[in-house]
């Protein structure tokens, strides 16, 4: 019986396995190549981020070798100035040691004078100095004095120099003083110093000194405020440096290191309005209220502390209305208030801080150029000391200059159609005369006071609320709007239409901005602090080139109107509506 036959497995070929041998290993090369690739970006990646880290570091680095070179020089002039001391003081000792040694030759020359001789020897010396004469060589001890008014008696000549007679201000009033100690009193036991809820800052009470003691503080500070030094120290801070090239050219902040600050109360009834700092007197400041009153503070220990010299009640005359905005006279000797031109009240008001109890301190200008509303904004034009310009609702910017007679300004309309809508903030600008005005309208104007002509114009897309020249380059200025995130703009007065940087904030308690808050250049011009609707204060370091704050300092409960650099210790001082007035100590 045959069958079929037997089917055999076909044989692979070899050249086939070979192929696909081949093929494996190439996958596994490729394969290995991928993953040498990933391990190569990984290191890659590892190394750039190492060369971040050790950059930032070295940035660290400088700035602690600046700020150590910075202590090191004030440690260098405190030495000094201890060395300077201890010479003065020898030299008194020196001096002590010779009127001793002059007071015992007068001693002998008493001793002598018992004998007739020496009586009658003196009589004729006596009567030769009343001839003129010079006495002979018999007396030693005589000497002949100078000529100099140093050395002549009070009542020796008409024409002699005579000391410079004494500032007088009275203290607090005792209406208010009464009611301002019986309220703190209430709200702030007296005691040691507590401290409060935050995490940085300090209470402290502020020791209450007698009228006697306030007036003659308050008399030595604006006396020294008279001095060349303080008015060369103004002048100096006139010199033009040119920081626009500065502006967003760096990639990383320098930041500023504050101490734990220290909250005074503020002796006010109501909510903070404004703070302005004496342009002549490093040591005085002064704050404005809801309440109608100005109070004039000291600042003591090198800014670790505050004292209250004085506090007057500076409500319109009529309608009793707080002042809106108050700015120093450039001397330092008085301060003035715009209030609302309303129901013709008075618009204007100065406090002479130089007049004591016999005459009114407060004194209200006749003259009423703003039509209606209020009167937002008063600035001292920084080319002269006799010129003054407010703002107002009325759209109108005014310009006062200053009489003959004492207290006597004169006003003049500079431009009332260039603004649509309310004028928020005024100020002067160095370079050309020009007052720079800002509005609700939107709209900023410059006004050549010169040509009598807007030699600026620009209108942005938000609300301005103010404006703020920088201190130290005379082309740069700062407008703030009611932009979140992009509240504080700056601007080149030589550039139309253009807009240099932008910055700002967000707020967790307020969506909108509140024109009650404000901003302060540094005295090197580089920084500006705000206020906010939250208790910090915002820091911006105009060489970073990002729009958010270089740093933000918790300083009060409530919302901060505004933080101020002192002119030349390393501090800030702030205001806020939980009516407390905040000294932060800069590192």
């Amino acid at each position: 019986m045959h069958g079929y036959p037997l089917l055999k497995k076909p044989k692979t070929e070899p050249q086939e396995t070979a192929q696909k041998l081949e093929q494996d290993e190439e996958d596994e090369e490729n394969n290995d190549e991928e993953m040498k690739e990933q391990i190569r970006n990984e290191q890659e990646e590892a190394i750039v981020a190492l060369i971040e880290h050790r950059t930032k570091e070295v940035e660290h680095l400088r700035q602690r070798i600046t700020y150590y070179k910075a202590q090191l020089d004030e440690a260098e002039r405190k030495l000094e100035d201890t060395q300077n001391k201890l010479a003065r003081h020898r030299g008194q000792k020196t001096s002590n040691a010779s009127k001793k040694l002059t007071n015992g030759r007068k001693e002998l020359d008493v001793e002598r004078s018992k004998s007739p001789m020496t009586v009658r020897e003196s009589s004729q010396k006596q009567s030769q100095r009343q001839d003129g004469v010079e006495p002979s060589g018999d007396n030693l001890n005589v000497t002949r004095r100078p000529s100099s008014p140093l050395y002549r008696n009070e009542g020796s000549s008409p024409d002699q120099t005579r000391p410079r007679p004494q500032i007088l201000i009275p203290s607090v009033a005792p209406n208010i003083s009464q009611h301002k100690t019986k309220e703190s009193a209430n709200k702030y036991p007296s005691g040691s110093a507590s401290q409060l809820t935050l995490p940085t800052p300090a209470f402290v009470n502020t020791p209450v000194k007698s009228k006697g003691e306030k007036a003659s503080k308050i008399s030595s500070e604006l006396d020294s405020a008279t001095q060349p030094k303080s008015i060369k120290r103004k002048h100096e801070e006139t010199e033009h440096e040119d920081l626009i090239k500065l502006i967003s050219k760096s990639s990383s902040p320098v930041t500023i290191r504050c101490q734990h600050g220290t909250l005074l109360p503020s002796q006010h009834k109501r909510k903070q309005r404004t703070l302005v700092l004496c342009p002549t007197n490093d040591q005085l400041f002064a704050t404005s209220a809801l309440d109608g009153v100005v109070n004039l503070w000291q600042v003591q220990n090198r800014g670790f502390s505050a004292s209250l010299l004085s506090s007057t009640d500076c409500l319109s005359d009529k309608q009793r209305r707080w002042p809106e905005d108050i700015a120093w006279h450039p001397l330092g000797l008085k301060l003035f208030s715009v209030y609302s031109a309303d129901n013709g009240d008075s618009q204007i008001s100065i406090l002479n801080l130089n007049r004591g109890k016999e005459r009114a301190r407060v004194h209200f200008l006749e003259d009423k150029p703003h039509t209606k509303g209020i009167i937002n904004s008063i600035a001292f034009m920084p080319w002269d000391d006799k010129l003054f310009v407010t703002g107002g609702s009325d759209h109108a910017v005014v310009l006062w200059t200053e009489k003959a007679e004492e207290d006597s300004w004169t006003p003049k309309t500079l431009h009332k159609s260039f603004h649509s809508s309310a004028v928020m903030g005024i100020a002067g600008m160095q370079q050309k005369n020009i007052v720079m005005s800002v509005g609700a309208d939107k709209r900023i104007i410059g006004y050549d006071v010169t040509t009598s002509r807007a030699d600026y114009k620009h209108q942005i897309e938000s609300k301005c609320m103010s404006v703020l020249p920088n201190p130290c380059d005379f082309n740069l200025f700062m407008v703030q709007t009611g932009t979140p995130e992009r509240q504080l703009r700056l601007f080149d007065i030589r550039l139309r239409q253009m807009e240099i940087h932008a910055f700002g904030w967000s707020q967790e308690r307020s969506d909108s901005q509140s024109a009650l808050v404000n901003q302060a250049w540094s005295p090197d011009g580089l920084y500006i602090t705000s206020g906010s609707a939250d208790p910090v204060i915002h820091v911006f370091d105009i060489r970073y080139n990002a729009r958010k704050p270089s740093q933000s300092i918790r300083a009060h409960h409530k919302r901060v109107f505004k933080a101020a650099w002192h002119h030349t210790l390393p501090l800030l001082i702030s205001i806020s509506s939980d009516l407390n007035i905040g000294l932060h100590k800069i590192i």
